[in-house]
């Protein structure tokens, strides 16, 4: 789980907070506000694991914002804390990459107005990284490499060139 910090075109700042499945690199749980607390961050991770989807660990770095309530809410989840090393981002190394990713692949390229042009904005690009991210098993690409055609976040999902092993 981790925060990042998005411009708007007024030079507003507005805070993406994103959690991240380790196991399968999945995109658990995407918001925006205007002013991370530790009660937002809290009531984030009970929307991200409503029912029995709570992992074991949760890895986080060590900003003031996970204060005391976000300890307890863990707790109250079974979820144990790990926060990682002061000044060590290579730590949390899943979330870093997939921050890099939105911010390459999606907000350098728009202009944000607010708040709730940038939730949509990141909930599309949720399902699109979602969806990008499965691969089906006994399939292998011809030219090495994953070709997705019309892949974008509103679009059609499928390969180019897949062929199956057993043949």
């Amino acid at each position: 789980m981790d925060l990042f910090v998005v411009p708007t075109i007024g030079f507003k700042l507005l805070y993406g907070f994103v959690i991240v499945r380790l196991d399968r690199r999945d995109l658990v749980w995407i918001n925006v506000t205007t002013n991370p607390t530790a009660e937002w961050v809290a009531r984030q991770i009970t929307e991200a694991f409503p029912w029995d989807g709570a992992p074991r660990y949760m890895v986080r770095d060590r900003d003031r914002i996970y204060g005391t309530v976000v300890t307890r809410r863990l707790r109250a989840f079974g979820i144990r804390d790990k926060p990682i090393a002061p000044a060590s981002p290579w730590q949390n190394g899943f979330v870093e990459r997939l921050i890099g990713s939105i911010r390459r692949e999606c907000l350098d390229h728009i202009i944000v107005f607010g708040e709730a042009h940038l939730r949509r904005i990141l909930k599309s690009y949720a399902d699109y990284y979602n969806r990008a991210s499965e691969h089906p098993s006994g399939y292998v690409i011809d030219e090495k490499r994953f070709c997705w055609l019309g892949c974008d976040p509103a679009g059609s999902f499928r390969f180019s060139r897949a062929r199956s092993v057993m043949d």
